[in-house]
């Protein structure tokens, strides 16, 4: 259960957020002519939302055929023992996979699952071999491979909230 306050944001709010998820390299004149706001303001809304963590980070979304990373897995993992402190030693050693691209916990079924984007079945088995199997509390891991991505998305849907 997250437990983060949220955010209070209103239609500009929104309405630069929707903008920034298409396309985060506008400048901000042209952020601000296509919400229909002043160049200062715009601009003191985006730095609001970077510093109350709305807007976590801006990146270049990387087409992975194009660099030789064609192979997404998804991952089940379950663990032998899931006290909060061998839960979190899983996640630290996930953090520092640069072939996992996202970890979640879930519930019910497994503890994790886990999407990881890597070369090929040989880069795939050499990260599972660091990351999955040897650590001791990895009881059972179940990978499917992705034949054909036919959606991928970074955009979160935006909608007010009822005052």
């Amino acid at each position: 259960m997250n437990t983060e306050a949220l955010t209070e944001l209103d239609e500009l709010d929104l309405r630069i957020l929707e903008q920034m998820q298409a396309d985060s390299s506008l400048t901000n004149q042209d952020l601000a002519r296509r919400v229909h706001a002043s160049a200062p303001t715009c601009l003191r809304r985006v730095r609001r939302l970077i510093d109350e963590g709305v807007i976590e980070k801006q990146v270049a979304i990387v087409n992975p055929a194009k660099v030789g990373s064609t192979l997404t897995a998804i991952i089940e993992i379950t663990l032998d023992v899931q006290t909060a402190e061998r839960m979190h030693a899983f996640e630290a050693a996930l953090a520092d996979e640069p072939a996992v691209l996202q970890c979640y916990r879930v519930s019910p079924g497994p503890d994790f699952v886990v999407v990881a984007q890597v070369a090929d079945m040989p880069a795939y088995h050499a990260m599972a071999h660091r990351v999955f199997t040897s650590q001791a509390n990895v009881r059972n891991v179940r990978s499917f491979f992705s034949m054909h991505r036919s959606k991928f998305e970074t955009r979160i849907a935006l909608t007010a909230k009822p005052a």
